[in-house]
């Protein structure tokens, strides 16, 4: 049995390595404008976007970065609250420690497509309603920002929208 001096120490600790944590966390994680994505958020779309899209034909010219620029785009015309809330969800996956802890994945520049493959499903199926939202949120932003592309509308037999006369 753990003793109550024990259990203190350890969680004044706890709380020393959480603080410093997040003090680290602040002052290297990149000032952004808000409905922008930063470097590290851009680098993480660019890793999970072709995985998402496995199977979609994708047009010539276009390329991860185009998706990944679409992603910005729709970020950008949510609500400020829905902004925040995935702006957390992008600080979780873009923070080292806390990246590894829910994906496993260690650096999104050396991350293979199986290990993507592998994380994306185990949210998709996780029993934590919390972690098939954020999969749902990944999901949506990179299928919403392909399809938003009047490239790729042909290979889903949409016309485009109505002429107005």
């Amino acid at each position: 049995m753990i003793g109550r001096r024990t259990f203190l120490k350890v969680g004044l600790a706890g709380g020393v390595v959480l603080g410093a944590g997040g003090i680290w966390y602040a002052a290297t994680r990149e000032a952004v404008a808000q409905g922008r994505l930063d470097r590290a958020t851009r680098a993480m779309f660019a890793a999970i976007a072709p995985v998402i899209l496995a199977g979609v034909a994708l047009p010539e010219p276009a390329t991860t970065e185009d998706v990944v620029a679409g992603v910005e785009t729709a970020f950008g015309g949510l609500s400020a609250a829905a902004q925040t809330e995935l702006g957390e969800l992008f600080g979780l996956l873009s923070f080292p420690p806390t990246r590894y802890v829910l994906t496993g994945v260690a650096d999104w520049g050396r991350v293979s497509q199986a290990d993507i493959a592998r994380f994306l499903e185990s949210w998709r199926r996780h029993r934590l309603s919390l972690l098939r939202g954020a999969y749902a949120a990944l999901h949506d932003l990179v299928l919403g920002a392909w399809y938003a592309r009047p490239d790729s509308w042909e290979a889903i037999g949409y016309p485009g929208p109505p002429e107005v006369k």
